[in-house]
């Protein structure tokens, strides 16, 4: 039975009445079932929590405020804030109200957010008490023009608090069609600048119930929101997939490791969202501690997990994960987790490895902002280590314009797939091509099972004097393991300017936590990034070698998902 079979009894009981739910529709199914069941937690530090009905209460109080304010159907409401069980409300009280919903990076600076928000034209803010102050300092124009602002998080009496309304909740949703639109998410999308990516509900559900027919989940399990809910990969992996399951859904205070830890202690979390830096510094932090216990115990832990590896290669059982579980994944939290999702860029196949050895089940996927977002899963059933996932059902994925190797642009066709930018026209014509499929600037090819393999983005390709291809990620995929580098982006430079074909440089940022008590000069640290690299050299093909090092004593740029911003890079 797929997912998405579950829609006709939906349907048959008038809750749905489309192909694909709405989001609402969505929120009314789980609500139908599991009214009692916990819907969203957070501890702070006391375990808080709001079942379905008591959710639905909320948001429909918020719904009822924002048409009371002259938010009428198809207008756009500005979501900016840090995770919390108010941003879901809010979330669903918006799209309730047939409204859509433009969430904003709460990073990102004010004024940066208000340019955004105006060139979405949205008529009302719902932001943390922090930002509208922030805003309110700015003012101007757009400012000016919202019908109103709510407060998410925060204690002010000078703004009302979205999710402690007094007035009666909306009696019925504001109606609207699968095929309207429900969010704009800002992204840098595949073809420059930052740009609206323009969501319907059916984009976005169809793509919930894909996920789902491979991610397994149940309304048992809780799932954590760690990530930043304004980006598509947490808002429909964790947000929607727990709402769809009726699941419960903790809501993270950031990538602060203690509290991560505290929270999956105390929810006990079954499936887990992370992005590769976060579980790159997990699991050098379980290598540690093991290290610090001696040689012995650390050999007997490397032994016992290349047999934990063997066994559930061979027969699919882990024997010694009771071990793990007691002696090191309790200390993280991570013991009653079932599946581990790992997406907004590809992990290293040996990092991969080593959480499955520790008897833990990985998720792999990969998508884009403008597909809602996910485009493949790598199910803990199949699981092929080097691969990113096998598409989606519903997803027409080829690869175009292949070289000798296969390789070729990844496009797309499917339900969940953007019609575009927000009033871009220039850019919405170049993310297609002329059969309808979306370009993705992404490389790779597909095996005969459909599964597809990562090489990097087009943009980024190195070509050297010998007519090779590079692909950075590759080679900054093979630096994951090592402690003491913090960042890497490898990128051509060249090495005469009278020819135009490229050699490849490594820029680094040392870890400032691994060097903080060691005293290295200048020199010496060098020297340790050169052998860190002749390290990873000695396994690349000549055409792949590093051939320069850049060390720089800042960071550099990242996005909220924690990807280097290249173009900044000097």
């Amino acid at each position: 039975m797929h997912s998405w079979d579950e829609i006709d009894q939906f349907r048959q009981k008038h809750i749905v009445k489309g192909e694909w739910p709405t989001i609402p529709e969505m929120f009314e199914s789980a609500l139908y079932r599991f009214p009692d069941r916990p819907c969203f937690t957070v501890f702070e530090p006391e375990r808080k929590d709001l079942t379905y009905a008591e959710s639905y209460r909320k948001i429909m109080q918020g719904a009822a405020y924002l048409k009371e304010c002259g938010i009428c159907k198809g207008d756009r409401v500005l979501i900016n804030g840090k995770n919390s069980p108010d941003w879901a409300i809010a979330y669903f009280a918006v799209l309730a109200a047939g409204a859509i919903v433009v969430p904003i990076d709460n990073q990102m600076h004010a004024d940066r957010c208000m340019r955004l928000s105006a060139y979405a034209k949205a008529r009302f803010a719902i932001c943390d008490f922090d930002v509208l102050e922030k805003m309110k300092g700015i003012g101007g124009e757009w400012y000016s023009s919202l019908l109103g602002k709510a407060m998410l998080k925060g204690k002010s009496n000078d703004y009302v608090k979205f999710t402690e309304l007094d007035i009666e909740p909306l009696e019925k949703k504001v109606e609207v069609s699968e095929y309207d639109d429900a969010a704009i998410l800002f992204t840098s999308g595949t073809t420059g600048n930052e740009k609206g990516a323009v969501l319907s509900h059916r984009n976005i559900t169809s793509n919930v119930y894909q996920a789902a027919n491979g991610m397994g989940v149940t309304e048992n399990d809780v799932l954590y929101a760690l990530l930043p809910l304004h980006h598509s990969y947490c808002c429909t992996a964790v947000l929607l997939e727990t709402v769809k399951h009726g699941a419960d859904c903790i809501f993270g205070h950031g990538i602060v490791v203690s509290r991560m830890i505290a929270d999956m202690k105390q929810g006990k979390v079954t499936i887990f969202m992370g992005i590769p830096l976060l579980y790159n510094k997990v699991i050098s932090g379980i290598f540690k501690q093991v290290k610090e216990k001696g040689a012995v115990t650390y050999a007997l832990v490397k032994v016992l997990m290349t047999l934990n590896g063997w066994c559930k290669k061979a027969f699919g059982k882990t024997p010694f994960k009771p071990f793990f579980d007691k002696n090191i994944t309790s200390k993280l939290g991570l013991d009653s987790s079932r599946i581990l999702i790992c997406g907004a860029g590809p992990l290293s196949p040996k990092v991969f490895k080593q959480y499955q050895q520790l008897g833990l089940n990985f998720l792999q996927g990969y998508g884009l902002t403008e597909t809602s977002p996910i485009l493949t899963l790598n199910p803990p059933e199949h699981f092929k280590v080097d691969s990113v996932g096998k598409v989606l059902s519903f997803v027409d994925m080829i690869i175009a314009d292949k070289d000798s190797d296969g390789i070729g642009e990844i496009r797309v066709k499917g339900p969940n797939i953007t019609r575009g930018y927000l009033d871009d026209e220039e850019n919405t014509k170049a993310l297609f091509d002329e059969n309808g499929y979306l370009k993705t600037g992404d490389l790779g090819y597909l095996d005969n099972e459909n599964y597809l393999y990562l090489k990097g983005r087009a943009k980024n390709i190195i070509v050297t004097e010998g007519g090779k291809n590079v692909f950075p990620e590759e080679i900054e995929d093979m630096f994951q393991l090592y402690q003491q580098v913090e960042q890497i982006l490898i990128r051509g430079f060249q090495m005469k300017k009278d020819v135009p074909c490229e050699c490849i440089e490594a820029v680094i940022y040392p870890s400032e936590e691994y060097y903080k008590d060691k005293g290295l000069s200048k020199e010496e640290l060098q020297s340790e990034m050169e052998a860190i690299v002749s390290e990873v050299n000695r396994n690349l093909v000549g055409y792949k070698k590093i051939e320069k090092i850049t060390l720089v004593d800042k960071p550099m740029e990242m996005t909220t998902t924690k990807k280097i911003k290249r173009n900044l890079v000097k």
